[in-house]
């Protein structure tokens, strides 16, 4: 179908819904349409700045005859010729495929992976980088879960990250983020490469996510590990494993069972409304596959190489010396380029 046909139908499908809630609709019918016609009004507004123009156009090209106006047109079409290509972008742009998920808050997990200890080590500067980057956003950092070692690292970090259109920003940070570097540890100066997984859910509604109690079995004991003052005094950790999926989510965070066993449901709808979301995109998008913003957790996406002080994304071969100050949080530069690629590449496919 052709830009113009889409437009159209844009267009008289907004001159329906209004006609449509003058004609008094009621309950969910009129608020469902409603939210569709919200959704299409700024559409709309774009398309009748284009027809505009579009018109603006042809008449100044009417006048390229006129001797006396012949100046004049050409100044407006030399303008029209650099308007209608933007507005004609904005539009195509509007009419991507929205994710319902961007506006979301989300969990970010981050473990470590190949590495042992310095893998460990990277764990924790990450999830401390996430919580910079959180800050300088003005969003909410929360800690669910935080399994240190010894050593100062990193077993298993879980936050929620509260605000506006987290998930839009942070989706893109999913997957294997490799290390290279000379450990502390490392007395022949040699260096380390470790990885680390870092997966970023949507934060689930009740609504998004029905979790039948049968199918879930709780199980309580109690906490272990370094620090904490209730350690192995009560039984206030709690593992929830959802019986038909096997995903399994232990908490251990809190005193209180109770609180564990909230934020352990938090994380499991997320990682359950993550399953569902994948297995809708697998299908919608059997045909073709982005490199970037898969969120898949095995596909390597980001180096940070010490020695050298430069941070590399792989997905759109973007290079950035400076890894002090993008572990210091600074992370909008990937982000807004991982955005670019991500909406070229939907924008290509839509063509």
């Amino acid at each position: 179908m052709s830009l113009d046909s889409k437009l159209d139908r844009i267009t008289a499908r907004a001159e329906e819904l209004r006609a449509l809630l003058t004609e008094g609709l009621s309950g969910e019918a009129y608020a469902k349409a409603s939210k569709e016609l919200s959704e299409l009004t700024p559409v709309e507004e774009r398309i009748a700045d284009l027809r505009a123009a579009e018109q603006a156009q042809s008449e100044a090209e009417t006048l390229l005859g006129d001797p006396e106006m012949r100046e004049l047109a050409e100044a407006e079409l030399d303008e029209l010729k650099g308007r209608i290509p933007k507005l004609e972008h904005e539009i195509r742009l509007a009419l991507l495929p929205k994710d319902e998920a961007d506006e979301r808050s989300a969990i970010v997990e981050i473990r470590p992976a190949a590495g042992g200890d310095e893998a460990a080590l990277f764990a924790s500067e990450l999830f401390g980088m996430y919580q910079r980057y959180a800050t300088l956003r003005g969003w909410r950092f929360e800690i669910l879960e935080y399994n240190d070692t010894e050593l100062g690292g990193l077993k298993e970090g879980i936050a929620e990250i509260t605000g506006r259109s987290v998930f839009a920003r942070l989706k893109y940070e999913s997957g294997v983020h490799r290390v290279q570097r000379v450990p502390t540890t490392e007395s022949q100066g040699r260096i380390h490469t470790s990885t680390v997984t870092v997966a970023v859910l949507p934060e689930a509604e009740e609504v998004d996510v029905q979790v039948d109690e049968n199918d879930l079995r709780i199980d309580v004991y109690r906490a272990s590990g370094a620090g904490g003052q209730h350690v192995n005094k009560t039984d206030s950790a709690v593992r929830i494993t959802h019986l038909p999926s096997g995903i399994v989510v232990a908490m251990q965070e809190e005193r209180s069972q109770h609180k564990n066993r909230a934020k352990a449901m938090k994380i499991l709808r997320a990682r359950l409304y993550e399953q569902q979301r994948a297995s809708l995109a697998a299908t919608r998008a059997a045909d073709r596959k982005s490199q970037v913003g898969t969120g898949d957790r095995s596909e390597r996406i980001r180096t940070y190489n010490f020695p050298q002080g430069r941070v590399s994304d792989h997905r759109i071969n973007l290079t950035l010396y400076k890894i002090d100050r993008v572990l210091a949080g600074e992370l909008d530069e990937f982000i807004d380029a991982l955005t670019a690629e991500d909406v070229a590449a939907r924008l290509a496919a839509e063509a």
